[in-house]
């Protein structure tokens, strides 16, 4: 009773850090806002603020905030699934070259001038599916020992392949010089420019995805005790694998697909939500998602603000927070956080 009490009390908390953050990024920019403007166009009183006003909110700094929720949310769940997967805390998207995939996918479809619409649904995101499920498969033959997935073997794997990969996104932008800035912003994770039709391409994918790793929330915690226990639990431990490897690399590529290559949230969210709320991925999962858009939506906020009105690419401040966060996590490794 009195734990759930505490987890009530920690979503709760999570729940209000986010809506307070939301206010204060729609309130805080190069043109600081009113918050009375802002409270008028939250309850439709659009005839007491200018058109300016409502063009900044509206169409501007909204599509942004819940765009930098969805990413942040779509990095720190497929971080969580991996590190349970894979069973190491170490893993993320970003660092077994999911993500480098997944944007490799992109770059040769714009590249290409790729980009088809059927039924309001962008293909961007499906490239980005593509290379990530093509690094996934890569990296998993490369590390695979007979029937074992040593994880020392996994990560040095996908870190070799996300080097290629990057370096095939730097040839890439060498041969389309023309929009130079505007790819060299989204190779190191950006959101400026955020629109509407952005959360339109990707929330289908997204929420695809979300609603296929909620379904096998229980199978991750089964995972957890070993593919032996899980077994004699009576699990498809290799088909579990797969389904989840295709869902987290799914929902890596379709915020990938619009934000670049952000790291460490993936690392760092499940990290501090576990010594939070414990291991138990039915209130893990929630919680990371919490964590990951507040902190992405933070960091955002930071990158439009701090040198305004030029804009620092938003991948820049989640690794100043999480490059010395993974130090601590290295130093630490041999604590059993699980």
């Amino acid at each position: 009773m009195i734990e759930n009490k505490k987890n009530i009390l920690i979503f709760l908390t999570a729940v209000l850090f986010s809506v307070i953050l939301i206010f204060l990024a729609l309130f805080i920019g190069s043109t600081p806002i009113e918050p009375a403007d802002i409270l008028d166009y939250i309850f439709n009183n659009s005839e007491n603020i200018s058109t300016s006003t409502a063009i900044i909110i509206g169409e501007i700094r909204l599509p942004r905030i819940i765009l930098a929720f969805i990413v942040g949310a779509g990095l720190a769940v497929a971080g969580a699934v991996f590190q349970a997967i894979i069973r190491n805390p170490m893993v993320d998207p970003y660092i077994i070259g999911i993500s480098a995939g997944a944007g490799t996918g992109v770059m040769l479809a714009l590249f290409l001038g790729i980009e088809i619409v059927v039924f309001n649904l962008n293909s961007l995101p499906v490239f980005a599916f593509l290379g990530a499920v093509l690094t996934v498969f890569i990296v998993y033959q490369l590390a695979k020992v007979g029937n074992k997935l040593p994880v020392l073997t996994f990560l040095l794997a996908g870190v070799a392949v996300s080097f290629i990969l990057n370096s095939m996104m730097s040839f890439l932008m060498v041969l389309r010089t023309e929009n130079l800035q505007q790819l060299v912003y989204w190779l190191m994770g950006s959101l400026a420019g955020s629109a509407w039709k952005d959360v339109r391409m990707i929330l289908p994918y997204f929420l695809a995805a979300l609603a296929v790793i909620l379904f096998y929330l229980k199978d991750l915690n089964i995972l957890l005790l070993g593919e032996e226990s899980a077994v004699h639990l009576g699990l498809n431990v290799e088909k579990t694998k797969v389904i989840l490897l295709g869902a987290a690399s799914l929902l890596t590529a379709s915020v990938v697909a619009v934000s670049g290559s952000i790291g460490f949230i993936g690392l760092v969210v499940p990290h501090m939500a576990r010594i939070i709320i414990g291991p138990d991925h039915r209130r893990l999962i929630p919680l990371t998602a919490l964590i990951g858009a507040s902190f992405l939506l933070l960091a955002d906020t930071a990158a439009r603000t701090i040198m305004a009105p030029m804009e620092l690419p938003v991948g820049i401040i989640t690794a100043f927070a999480g490059g010395p966060y993974f130090i601590y996590l290295l130093r630490n490794k041999s604590k059993d956080i699980w």
